[in-house]
């Protein structure tokens, strides 16, 4: 059983002026995919706030995923907080994500979405949009299995 960890990234929704859509949408997603949603947080555009609960569910969770702040206005910061926890980056993932979005969405050219390790947890940064975050969780789906393999130091297949 994989196990997840959701964070939703937003100022406003962390003030409660917001309600969050994305987090609730990406719980959807990964429970249909048979995945266990261990913890749910919402924190505010703080790289210190970000880094803090990453590492807090990278500590009990296969995989954390983020949703929020990798755009460019001057709040998103959500890619640097989770560059600087990781030991390796996975730039496949961002790739891959902005790619296929680019295809139904142009201004998808402008995400700053990415993977990371932290600790021995597949990290995933993605869009704030409820809509954009599951799409781009779904790009990628296929391959988290065995990055979890991998990192809990199971053999490849």
């Amino acid at each position: 059983m994989i196990t997840i960890g959701i964070i939703t990234v937003s100022d406003r929704a962390s003030r409660g002026t917001y309600e969050d859509r994305s987090g609730p949408a990406l719980k959807v997603f990964c429970e249909k995919q048979g995945w266990n949603v261990a913890a749910q947080a919402v924190v505010p555009d703080e790289p210190e706030l970000i880094q803090e609960k990453t590492t807090e569910l990278a500590g009990r969770c296969d995989v954390v995923l983020l949703t929020g702040g990798t755009g460019i206005a001057e709040r998103d910061v959500t890619p640097e907080a989770v560059r600087g926890i990781s030991t390796k980056e996975l730039p496949g993932f961002g790739e891959v994500m902005r790619a296929r979005s680019f295809e139904r969405f142009p201004h998808a050219i402008l995400s700053r979405s990415l993977a990371a390790v932290v600790g021995r947890s597949l990290v995933i940064c993605l869009p704030g949009s409820p809509k954009g975050a599951v799409e781009c969780l779904e790009f990628v789906a296929a391959a988290i299995p065995h990055a979890v393999e991998l990192l809990r130091g199971q053999p490849a297949h």
